[in-house]
Formats: structure tokens, C-alpha cells, sequence
């Protein structure tokens, strides 16, 4: 069973080995890692600068050796790195190592839960919690804890035996909430061609800085990693760069200051909500990567700074949480949905602008 499909590789998550080795010397002995069809309207560019800007961790250098042993492919044919890709054009990355599921060690760690059949797992993920091992976070996942879990429903898994599960999307390290996660080869076909349809029910809450102007709104730019800043990526005009990205949004309540918003993904971009509600001037509240740990709007009075201080240390972390999550099942193929409760954090600092703007009001008389 394949962990990973074309269309839920994330090219943040791709790594690249571009070492020789000697029982991989074509494409058909290697795994896949990223295939991606080049945008309408990208200027010409050198294949490894193109896949520079868009793989992170992954230096110019590193890339261009991965083309050179063939790693690299366009339209299934090995290319040299001044290549210029043209539009239409489909790319596809290879590594020599083996899919992460078959590298994954058992740990023993608690796991919240919500659901679980033979085909899929429902979990609420923490805050703090990183989905998948990667370069700086190479166990201690949420990923390492269901390799335990599966572990333990059959005890005759060893580490080498351990099944393979299907993680068909992500959320970041510090936004809590619902995932989905495929125990069966069915299950992760049938998961993973509903993101790709972008038929999953999925709506986060989110508190935003300043006052939202109109009730609800839908925010269409492409999302791609920011030209300058590898770590963070940024909105783009559609066809210009990155990929098409759609957000739903609607106000919940206002506070004046801040507004408590959901939103609904009908794509699943990297960091897509935190960049489209900057792009549009309200970034998520306490946002360090996007502009939300500072004031954005606000009085430049003392209390009001140790107010805001005060929410930022209740709430360490963006204020984001993926509340809904809802699906066709893979093998009933019934609507299902899971709700989650908004974590105690953010709960917290939503509760202590309520109070605050209702102070305000009574002694302003706003």
C-alpha cells in the first residue's frame, strides 16, 4: 500500500536524495515524490531554480544533482537542470528512499481519538503536536504515536511488518484540530480523490486582527512559497505563481479589535487560511509568521498592550483550529462528520476579548 498520492504530496514535505546508488538507476526502482503539472502562465525558468523556490530545505545545488542522476523527470524524460520549463508541462520527482511509512518507529504516546473503524482514524491533533518526521523533527510525531497504536491491535507487527497508513493531508505544528488518516489501501485511494475533487467538508476557526468588513466573503488567490522567505509562503494573482487556493469565510462575532471568524477550505494549501487572511489584511492573532504577534489594531494605551500581552502568553501560537471534518466513508460510502470542541487556549482568549469589548462599551458608552 502507498502512503503518499500524487495529489496530497505537499512539495514542503518532499526529500530529496540525490546520492548515488547502484540499485537505482531508473526512475522505475525509485519512489515518487512529487508530480505537478506547470501553471498557465509561467514564464520560462530553469528547471532547478523553478524547483529551488518550491521545495523547501532543498538547496539549488541538491536539486541540481537530483537532476543529473535522474531523479528529475519532464513528460517522463530526464532533462538537465538549465532546462526551461514551459507551461503544460508535467514534472515529476523522484528519491531513492523509501516511502516514509516503512521508516516510521512505534512510540508510545496518547492520542485523542474520535473515531476508528477498519478503514480510517479520526484524530483531534494538539496544539504543539508535528504531524510527520521530518528534517528537525525526526520522531516524537503524531505519526510515531499511530504506528504505536496500530502496533498494539495486532501483536504480531514487528518495527518491519508495521502496515503502512495513509496520511492524506496535514495541519501545522500549531494548529489543532480534526485529521484523517487511512488504515487500507482503499481507504487512502478514496480519501485521497476527495481532496483532489475537493469534495472533504472542512472548516477551521479562526480569530483574526481587526474588524472584518463584510459578513462573509470567498478569497481567491494562488498560495506559493514567498520568493524571498523559503520558510513562508504568500498570495499570488492567479496564473502569476504557485497554486490556485480558495477560502470561504464568515464572521462569527466581532470584537472590534479582532473578529472570530470560520472558514472553509475548498483547497488545502500550505498554510493557506494564515496567507489568505493576510492578503486581504487580517492575519490570525498571534501569528509570528505572518504579521499577527503585534498589535495590528488597537489604542496605543499601556493597558491595552498588557491586554493584548496577556492574550499572546494565553495563547502562545496562532489562533486556528480545524473545528469540522466531514467525508464520504470509503467503504459505507455514507456522508459522515466529526465536530471538535475550539481547545481551552483560544477558547480563553476569545472569552477575554468578549469581556473586554463589553467593558469598553459600558464605560465608553459605544
Amino acid at each position: 500500500m502507498q502512503m503518499q498520492h500524487k495529489q496530497d504530496i505537499h512539495e514542503e514535505d518532499i526529500e530529496l536524495n540525490a546520492g548515488t546508488d547502484d540499485n537505482a538507476d531508473g526512475p522505475e526502482e525509485l519512489y515518487e515524490r512529487m508530480n505537478l503539472i506547470v501553471d498557465r502562465g509561467q514564464e520560462p525558468m530553469r528547471l532547478d531554480k523553478f524547483l529551488t523556490a518550491r521545495i523547501e530545505n532543498a538547496s539549488r545545488n541538491k536539486i541540481q544533482q537530483a537532476i543529473e542522476n535522474g531523479r528529475v523527470l519532464i513528460n517522463g524524460k530526464q532533462v538537465q537542470s538549465n532546462h526551461k520549463i514551459k507551461p503544460g508541462e508535467e514534472i515529476t520527482v523522484y528519491s531513492d528512499k523509501a516511502a516514509p511509512g516503512e521508516e516510521i518507529v512505534p512510540q508510545k504516546m496518547a492520542l485523542n481519538i474520535v473515531f476508528e473503524d477498519e478503514d480510517i482514524l479520526i484524530i483531534n491533533k494538539p496544539v504543539g503536536l508535528v504531524v510527520h518526521p521530518a528534517s528537525g523533527n525526526p520522531d516524537g510525531t503524531l505519526i510515531n504515536g499511530v504506528a504505536y497504536h496500530l502496533q498494539q491491535q495486532n501483536k504480531d507487527i514487528t518495527a518491519d511488518t508495521l502496515p503502512r497508513f495513509g496520511l492524506v493531508h496535514r495541519i501545522d505544528k500549531n494548529t489543532s484540530g480534526l485529521m484523517v488518516l487511512a488504515k487500507t489501501e482503499k481507504a487512502v485511494s478514496s480519501l485521497a480523490k476527495e481532496f483532489f475533487h475537493h469534495t472533504i467538508h472542512r472548516q477551521y476557526v479562526a480569530l483574526v486582527w481587526g474588524d472584518v468588513a463584510e459578513e462573509s466573503g470567498t478569497i481567491r488567490a494562488h498560495v506559493g512559497r514567498h520568493q524571498r522567505f523559503r520558510k513562508i509562503f504568500d498570495a499570488y494573482p492567479d496564473g502569476e505563481y504557485g497554486k490556485d487556493a480558495v477560502t470561504h469565510y464568515k464572521v462569527l462575532e466581532r470584537f472590534g479589535y479582532v473578529t472570530l471568524i470560520q472558514c472553509e477550505l475548498e483547497t488545502g494549501r500550505t498554510h493557506q487560511i494564515r496567507v489568505h487572511m493576510k492578503s486581504i489584511g487580517h492575519p490570525l492573532f498571534n501569528d509570528e509568521l505572518y504579521g499577527g504577534d503585534r498589535i495590528v489594531k488597537g489604542t496605543v494605551f499601556t493597558k491595552y498592550k498588557q491586554f493584548v500581552d496577556n492574550c499572546f502568553d494565553i495563547c502562545p501560537r496562532h489562533a486556528l483550529h480545524a473545528k469540522t471534518l466531514g467525508f464520504i466513508h470509503p467503504r459505507s460510502r455514507k456522508e459522515i462528520e466529526f465536530n471538535s470542541e475550539i481547545p481551552k487556549d483560544m477558547q480563553t482568549v476569545i472569552d477575554k476579548w468578549r469581556v473586554y469589548v463589553k467593558a469598553k462599551n459600558i464605560i465608553t458608552g459605544e
